[in-house]
């Protein structure tokens, strides 16, 4: 009697783990992440080194670095205001009349009135703020388009302005109101060859950024995200730190740092915060990524949309205001063209007109492209008129970039 034996049942092959990416693919997968964003970042740096050839070095100088930021921070401060505008998939046309009934009415307060220049300050944010209420309750409660109520709002806040000035430039401001656009900080602490306070806040941006990337990076890998490898890392901090330590000798050797960088830089850090770690930020970003699912996800999409108009129109006014300041008059021809710098800035720096996608950040690297392109043409003679040639062929280079990468991304 033979005894058949049952084979044991086969083991099943454990699968080999998944062997770790090499650096090559996370950092293509990092570049593919923020293409758009790294790219403008490439061609503001080639921009910038092409006219400083160009200008045998004039366009680095100190005293051009600091104009720069003086002659561009308004239009920043509207391209901040505008990226969220888009990002929320709506447009806002009207930002360059209010700029300049903003600053009419404070030319008014100031010039016809007496009024503290402080005083005309907080009443002229409060101005922009109702303005912007007022259009969002048009667009996000009655439903009108944001295209046809900021038409609308462009042609009344410029025939105000007409109204309140009565055609003509009222000038001059007291020198605190002027020092909003043309001042720099303060001196402070013994003499040296650069400006100490500048110095200070330099080591403290570059305190800020360090932390920063350590503390993202220790958060990915607690994640068990992919991160860069470790020399590239230290490579990109490197890189960091002497963009900023140059940046900021510049900056000493001269006056130092200009007022209106200080509230650019203050703008930049609050609601670049707003936008990545809010409760708002998200909303707003779901809002315009896809508005149905969002309100299907619990988002108030009228609050969100309503808020976003009144942002823009603090900031139209804060800009209003430094324009005013710099020009030390209020004048009806202010704010012209500024709402197509400030969309043509939000598009170079990563805006899509599908909304939902864009950066803070992303708005002031594509104005910063746009204020060197300015500038550096003057430099060099170009005419205005080929100037605005050259701006639109970047704009539309930029956009068409846009559209080629998502295309390529759908693919």
């Amino acid at each position: 009697m033979t005894t058949s034996t049952t084979a044991p049942p086969p083991q099943s092959a454990e699968e080999p783990p998944s062997a770790p990416r090499s650096a090559a693919a996370v950092l293509l997968d990092s570049v593919r992440s923020h293409t758009r964003q790294y790219g403008m970042l490439v061609a503001l740096l080639f921009i910038v080194v092409l006219f400083q050839i160009w200008t045998d070095g004039t366009l680095l100088l100190p005293n051009n670095v600091s104009n720069l930021i003086q002659q561009n921070g308004y239009i920043l401060i509207l391209a901040i205001g505008m990226m969220i505008v888009i990002i929320a998939g709506h447009i806002d046309l009207s930002v360059g009349s209010l700029v300049a009934f903003v600053g009419a009415m404070s030319a008014v307060m100031m010039v016809k009135h007496d009024m503290p220049w402080v005083l005309a300050l907080v009443l002229s944010l409060l101005i922009g703020a109702v303005a912007g209420a007022w259009q969002g309750f048009f667009i996000a409660y009655v439903g009108i388009p944001s295209f046809i109520v900021t038409l609308a709002g462009m042609l009344a806040f410029r025939g105000l302005t007409q109204i309140v000035l009565e055609g003509q430039s009222l000038a001059p401001f007291p020198e605190g109101f002027q020092n909003i656009a043309k001042g720099f900080i303060p001196e402070m602490g013994p003499y040296t060859q650069y400006h100490n306070p500048t110095l200070f806040l330099g080591l403290v941006a570059l305190t800020f950024l360090l932390l920063r990337e350590f503390r993202d990076r220790k958060r990915q890998l607690a994640y068990e995200l992919d991160v860069p490898p470790r020399g590239l890392w230290i490579t990109k901090c490197v890189a960091i730190s002497a963009a900023v330590i140059a940046f900021t000798l510049t900056l000493a050797s001269f006056h130092g740092v200009p007022v209106v960088m200080l509230i650019m830089c203050a703008l930049l850090l609050a609601l670049g915060y707003v936008m990545r770690h809010a409760v708002i930020g998200r909303h707003v970003y779901a809002l315009g990524g896809n508005k149905a699912a969002a309100k299907l996800s619990g988002v108030k999409d009228k609050r969100v949309t309503f808020l976003v108009f009144v942002n823009m129109g603090v900031l139209a006014a804060l800009a209003g205001c430094i324009y005013a300041a710099r020009l030390n008059a209020g004048t009806p021809q202010a704010g012209l063209n500024f709402e197509l710098e400030a969309i043509a800035a939000a598009f170079i720096g990563g805006a899509s007109m599908s909304g939902g996608v864009g950066t803070v950040m992303g708005a002031v690297i594509g104005g910063l492209v746009l204020g060197v392109l300015n500038n550096g043409m003057s430099l060099v003679g170009i005419g205005t008129d080929y100037q605005q040639v050259i701006k639109g062929l970047v704009l539309l280079a930029a956009v068409g970039f846009d559209v080629w990468n998502k295309r390529k991304a759908g693919r």
